[in-house]
């Protein structure tokens, strides 16, 4: 028997997000109308809308539902705004942003990564995503600065860098700790290096290359 993607989108929508508190309606319109089964491996189209973190290769994972509308929430994307994603993965979140803001410039340190997710977007017929393939803790540089940067990998400390990315008035939203209990956070540039931070939910995702806690020797 087929499965009903629209019926299980709204169920997603309706069911898992707006309970975990998920209530801008532009958001929830974007959940509900960016095709999430097509940003996923075609074996795991039947789970795209489980309550379930999805692998993706690499050790890498789709968040799950809940937590990418926590995130497009608190995000508070404007029209107008530049987005920074650091860690591409499925392209799905991207997609999601680029509905909300200006444009999206989005890096992966994976190159197979950005080259599926450059399919994706081009088939859901999302032209203002720039995709990069580069290692964002240590390497790769943006060319300018940004009103949100999103970290889509968990760092057990945020490198100073991310926050040299914002613009004045920009968020940083970052999963910082240890796991399996790692804190969900947006951080406020208020100007003359002042963050304002704020912590949203708990969650656990695998660290960004060079993010990792240190190792530690047991004796």
């Amino acid at each position: 028997m087929a499965m009903n993607f629209e019926q299980a989108r709204l169920n997603m929508v309706e069911n898992q997000v707006r309970p975990w508190e998920v209530l801008d309606a532009r958001v929830l319109d974007v959940l509900g109308s960016v095709r999430r089964e097509d940003f996923v491996a075609p074996e795991h189209r039947k789970l795209a809308f489980a309550d379930l973190c999805l692998p993706l290769g690499h050790g890498e994972v789709m968040m799950k539902p809940v937590v990418e509308g926590r995130v497009l929430q608190a995000l508070e994307l404007n029209p107008t705004d530049q987005v920074l994603e650091i860690g591409t993965g499925s392209g799905f979140l991207a997609a999601c942003m680029a509905r909300l803001a200006a444009g999206v410039t989005s890096v992966d340190i994976h190159a197979d990564f950005t080259a599926a997710a450059g399919d994706r977007l081009a088939h859901a017929g999302i032209a203002n995503v720039k995709l990069e393939t580069g290692e964002a803790v240590a390497g790769w540089q943006p060319g300018g600065l940004f009103d949100a940067v999103v970290v889509t990998g968990a760092v057990y400390q945020i490198p100073q860098r991310f926050l040299a990315w914002l613009k004045p008035g920009g968020r940083l939203l970052v999963v910082r700790g240890e796991s399996p209990v790692q804190q969900v956070l947006l951080l406020t540039h208020e100007g003359n290096g002042r963050y304002r931070e704020e912590a949203l939910f708990e969650t656990d995702l695998p660290y960004l290359k060079h993010a990792e806690p240190p190792h530690r020797f047991v004796f």
